[in-house]
């Protein structure tokens, strides 16, 4: 990638070629032909001896950075915040999901002659299931959804 960039800011420019033959000088990726060709430049050139200068400065100060060490107990409170959210998700799936196999299940027993009756069309008792199925899990979302919409409601003190 570097050899790519050189060749196109030869073609453009000698100096562009030498501006990014710097960041490769400080990393010690530069060939001993580049490495020498490059000094021979910033012997005459004050600005990229500034922006060596600067370069030198950045990797100075991001050597000597440090990851912050995190306390203990900050990994503790992180870590059953994340298992409560994956208990609260799991719980409320689990009800959602049962909730609507008992409504389903209580309009089949209120519908079953219809369900069973062999003389209606299939295709109607598979769309009048699919239209309880439905509605029941509709139902049970939009409870679900308005449970937790009261609970974060921050404005719900404050008559309308």
């Amino acid at each position: 990638m570097r050899e790519k960039n050189l060749r196109n800011y030869a073609m453009n420019s000698g100096e562009e070629k030498y501006k990014v033959m710097l960041s490769g000088y400080i990393d010690g990726e530069l060939s001993p032909e580049e490495q020498q060709e490059l000094e021979q430049h910033l012997k005459t050139c004050p600005e990229c001896r500034e922006e060596l200068r600067v370069f030198q400065q950045l990797k100075e100060v991001t050597g000597a950075m440090k990851y912050a060490d995190i306390p203990e107990h900050v990994w503790d409170n992180y870590w059953r915040g994340i298992y409560r959210r994956m208990e609260l998700s799991i719980g409320w799936i689990l009800f959602s999901i049962g909730a609507v196999i008992v409504i389903a299940c209580a309009c089949y027993g209120l519908c079953k002659d219809f369900f069973l009756n062999p003389e209606e069309p299939i295709i109607l008792r598979i769309g009048f299931g699919a239209l309880i199925l439905g509605a029941a899990t509709l139902l049970v979302s939009v409870t679900r959804e308005r449970i937790f919409a009261y609970r974060r409601d921050r404005y719900k003190e404050i008559k309308r």
